[in-house]
């Protein structure tokens, strides 16, 4: 059995890929309860708590890569051979392990909600966090996260929304961020700022949509423009209200997206 905590909803539907909603760093998949909802109307809808997150803390090694097995073990378990694939944030970087490590056999689409497939910046690399994020920033960050991360979860969710964000996504926000296991998420920081997808993203066959957020405080335009320029089937689909959560700062229009994205008719690609 995977050893991923997993949110379900709706069931497979003919016609209908399954949609399989992969969370962001300090989060867990309760924050796509509004995709939950809408889109398990049209098909099954899968919310998995990533390694070191949410109900999922302590069943297996906080990494990507771990990660990256368990949603492959998921996949396999649940007999899903064209899975339409939502990596928000670290769960992008989840999303391009398992296929790095097991292939996109079992996927239809990809959508890269508002990443960068590395995230510090580098000489060779100007795409990385908007933060100015590099190797000794990175440090200091990791000893903050271990030794102060209650004090650090609120401008963290400040800074997942546009400036503005209703009060109450804010404190849902902040509230479910502060309860997260704070040498769970240092150990998966470590492990995510360590990866580069970079060689991957050109050799990508599959459609991916590069959902952003016109207004993100974490990634510029450059990341996602950067990607698009690589992949063979892509869509750049910006969300002018949303920071670095289009799917909770815009769910409807991205509902309406993923709607398109789970029918093989209407997918943009």
């Amino acid at each position: 059995m995977t050893s991923l905590f997993v949110r379900r909803a709706g069931t497979l539907r003919r016609g209908r890929c399954p949609l399989v909603l992969l969370h962001g760093w300090s989060c867990h998949g309760g924050f796509f309860e509004p995709q939950m909802q809408a889109l398990g109307e049209q098909t099954l809808v899968l919310a998995p708590d990533l390694p070191g997150h949410g109900r999922s803390a302590g069943r297996l090694a906080p990494t990507i890569e771990a990660g990256a097995n368990a949603l492959h073990d998921l996949l396999a378990e649940d007999g899903i051979e064209n899975a339409a694939v939502v990596g928000w944030s670290m769960g992008a970087l989840v999303a391009w392990s398992m296929i790095e490590r097991h292939g996109a056999g079992r996927l239809s689409a990809l959508v890269v909600e508002d990443m960068s497939p590395k995230v510090v910046n580098a000489p060779d690399w100007q795409f990385g966090s908007r933060s100015g994020l590099d190797g000794d920033r990175n440090a200091v960050f990791l000893k903050a996260i271990e030794t102060q991360w209650p004090l650090l979860a609120a401008p963290t969710a400040r800074r997942t929304f546009a400036s503005g964000a209703p009060r109450n996504l804010l404190s849902f926000a902040e509230r479910e961020m502060r309860a997260a296991d704070p040498r769970s998420l240092a150990a998966m920081w470590r492990s995510l700022t360590a990866q580069d997808f970079r060689d991957l993203i050109p050799r990508l066959e599959l459609p991916v949509v590069l959902a952003r957020g016109a207004q993100s405080q974490l990634y510029d335009a450059g990341a996602a423009q950067w990607q698009c320029s690589q992949l063979a089937r892509a869509h750049l689909h910006t969300f002018s209200a949303s920071g670095h959560a289009p799917h909770l700062e815009e769910p409807g229009p991205f509902n309406a997206m993923l709607g398109e994205v789970i029918d093989p008719r209407r997918s943009p690609n």
